[in-house]
């Protein structure tokens, strides 16, 4: 074998050593399943909701708006992360309207309203609900707050409009925060 061989071989079994490595390393992880794919707390907000097949309506959006690389940054940020079937019980055109290029600071402020600066598990905004006398109110990035309270063992989120969103599925953890998934989206 000559040299070049060796060299070509040596980098793939590297390659394939990385690589295992960091498949292992995943999983490793404590993984949430969310819209059929496993969320992985090392990867950022961003690189984990791409996966859902539950979240390409904010996906769509977050890109439209040109979110993606605030979302990928340090943050730290909660999300609250409306399904697509959430998107779906908005009127009809609502969603195809506000993608739209001149519609982009409407949408902007509809996105951050969703995220919280900071990052808050289920556990710490129930407690703040519990101090709260029954709820609690936290400020988005958007300025706007929203209003979190309990029924049961369900933690609920209500905004500005009186909208009312339940959580889902909480506590998925990111590299940059936290997503909690909603099952309404939130208007300011």
């Amino acid at each position: 074998m000559n040299s070049r061989s060796k060299i070509a071989v040596f980098g793939m079994v590297a390659l394939s050593f990385a690589f295992s490595g960091n498949v292992a390393a995943q999983m490793k992880e404590k993984t949430v399943m969310v819209g059929g794919a496993a969320m992985y707390p090392s990867k950022n907000i961003v690189e984990n909701a791409v996966n859902s097949k539950d979240h390409k309506t904010l996906v769509a959006a977050v890109k439209a708006a040109g979110l993606v690389e605030t979302l990928q940054s340090k943050g730290p940020f909660t999300v609250f992360a409306p399904t697509d079937a959430a998107f779906a019980k908005l009127p009809a055109g609502t969603v195809e309207n506000l993608v739209k290029p001149e519609n982009k600071a409407m949408l902007t402020k509809i996105l951050t309203y969703h995220v919280l600066p900071g990052k808050y598990s289920s556990k710490q905004v129930w407690a703040a609900v519990k101090a709260g006398n029954g709820k609690a109110m936290m400020k988005t990035v958007e300025g706007e707050e929203l209003t979190f309270w309990t029924k049961g063992k369900d933690l609920y989120v209500t905004d500005a409009k009186g909208n009312k969103a339940k959580v889902t599925i909480a506590d998925v953890n990111q590299s940059n925060g936290v997503i909690h998934v909603i099952d309404t989206v939130l208007m300011p």
